[in-house]
């Protein structure tokens, strides 16, 4: 619309990042206490440290740790996922990344949406990891079909909430009050609901099949499942939530502590036995209960290479092949010596890190520098060995699979009467959504080279700028 005032996709996120946390602190209040924890935690890792100070602060990453938050929804259905897609655009969150999760015997894949552009992300990074109920792993017939019947006769969004999703693609934005009622409307599609849309005998043979599906078809909406605020510390989070009156998991998802971290470190407090009504034949309703919602932490580590990642998910494998970790915590200890252990043979420095290739960095000139010749990429190593350019670790804004996997598992139980195999297919995940997903590896690549060629450039301006002042 010509000349209209659109309120920006990064303050509507903001708003309804900000009004999502609001309704999770009231709905699940342990959340409230976890985020009080996690800023002692924080301020506390902050003062301690004045080198990650400091490089949170050049890297403007400082101020945006309080406020970051990512959340997680099950969908049912292909046409809720393309929706979520449409709405999610209107805040500036595009889907980053797929996810197979059927290979840790969970019947979903998933994708993240969340803002790209490193302003978008400096402004609030928050993340919505989105999965689709893969109804097609069901291998009873009749369930799957009824469960198909269920899903096909909700309707998640509000007519409000798809009419302005559809304003905002047409128009190209929303106005201010429009964007106020957009936040409202989609945070109910969010909300719990303590009545179930089926029957204690149709909950019980989908919690059979496997609790996620359960809590996925059983309800009105793909409430939202957990929120997750980012600590620099995840070690001290895990020993600091029983004194807080928080159970936490036994064990930390993802890589073990490290000096340099990698990649994402999880851990949560266990899921709520939440009351909640059935159905009932008569038309009235039954008591029953339904767990689902959790606490979720996590800990941001550098962004790995395609070389990084394959070292990784090498030695997590290895790892799990010695102790796998089970969800009741029995062998905690022994599987986190066990991946500390495995993990000697990843390196442990930013250098080390950088030089083996194994991760993604940005590079900033740090010095001014006698040049003697034009500047070109084959001179970087040297430049940044002599400490004119120096490089700062790209933050991992993306999930792992077996780590989600492990956290779903951890807190809804890991028992089912069927066992799911592996079964990617992200072709099939891509036409349900209606866009194909970002490329992370691709994504983080380009931040990198772009800082490189930024160096360059600047260096060779400034070699111009000192060869005229000499002439």
């Amino acid at each position: 619309m010509k000349d209209a005032v659109f309120v920006s996709p990064d303050d509507i996120r903001s708003a309804f990042s900000a009004a999502m946390s609001a309704m999770y602190r009231t709905e699940v209040p342990a959340y409230g206490t976890l985020m009080d924890l996690v800023a002692d935690v924080n301020a506390a890792t902050l003062g301690a440290d004045p080198v990650l100070r400091q490089r949170l602060e050049a890297t403007d990453s400082l101020d945006r740790i309080s406020e970051e938050r990512h959340g997680a929804i099950r969908l049912g259905t292909p046409a809720e996922l393309s929706m979520m897609r449409r709405v999610f655009a209107v805040m500036g969150m595009f889907p980053v990344g797929y996810y197979d999760l059927s290979t840790a015997g969970v019947p979903v894949h998933s994708t993240a949406f969340r803002p790209v552009g490193a302003e978008a992300l400096s402004r609030n990074p928050f993340r919505v990891f989105t999965s689709l109920l893969r109804i097609d792993l069901i291998d009873d017939e009749m369930l799957r079909a009824e469960a198909e019947r269920i899903l096909s006769a909700r309707r998640i969004f509000s007519d409000a909430a798809v009419e302005l999703t559809a304003k905002a693609e047409l128009e190209g934005g929303l106005g201010g009050a429009d964007a106020d009622r957009f936040v409202a409307e989609i945070l109910e599609t969010f909300r719990w609901h303590d009545r179930a849309c089926v029957s204690p005998e149709m909950y019980h043979r989908l919690h059979q099949a496997h609790r996620l599906i359960a809590d996925v078809v059983s309800f009105k909406g793909p409430h939202i499942n957990h929120l997750t605020p980012r600590t620099l510390d995840i070690d001290a989070v895990q020993a600091g939530m029983p004194a807080r009156g928080i159970a936490p998991k036994a064990v930390v998802e993802g890589p073990p502590s490290r000096r340099c971290p990698i990649l994402l470190r999880q851990t949560s407090f266990k899921a709520l036995d939440e009351p909640v009504s059935f159905q009932s034949a008569d038309g009235g309703w039954s008591a029953g209960s339904h767990t689902a919602r959790f606490g979720e932490i996590e800990e941001r580590g550098i962004a790995l290479t395609p070389k990084g990642r394959a070292l990784y998910d090498r030695l997590l494998d290895e790892t799990r092949k010695i102790v796998r970790p089970t969800a009741d915590g029995s062998n905690a200890a022994d599987y986190v010596a066990a991946l500390s252990k495995t993990f000697e043979h990843f390196p442990d420095t930013w250098e080390g890190i950088r030089a083996a290739g194994l991760g993604y960095f940005t590079y900033s000139v740090a010095r001014r520098a006698e040049l003697p010749g034009k500047v070109g990429v084959s001179d970087f190593g040297r430049l940044v060995a002599e400490g004119v350019v120096r490089f700062d670790p790209i933050v991992y804004e993306d999930f792992l699979p077996v780590s989600a996997a492990g956290i779903f598992q951890s807190n809804l139980g890991d028992e089912a009467a069927q066992d799911f195999v592996a079964s990617p297919n992200q072709q099939r995940f891509e036409a349900d959504l209606g866009a194909a997903v970002l490329d992370e590896f691709a994504h983080y690549a380009a931040i990198e080279k772009a800082s490189i060629d930024k160096c360059i450039r600047h260096l060779n301006g400034q070699r111009v700028t000192e060869q005229a002042s000499q002439e």
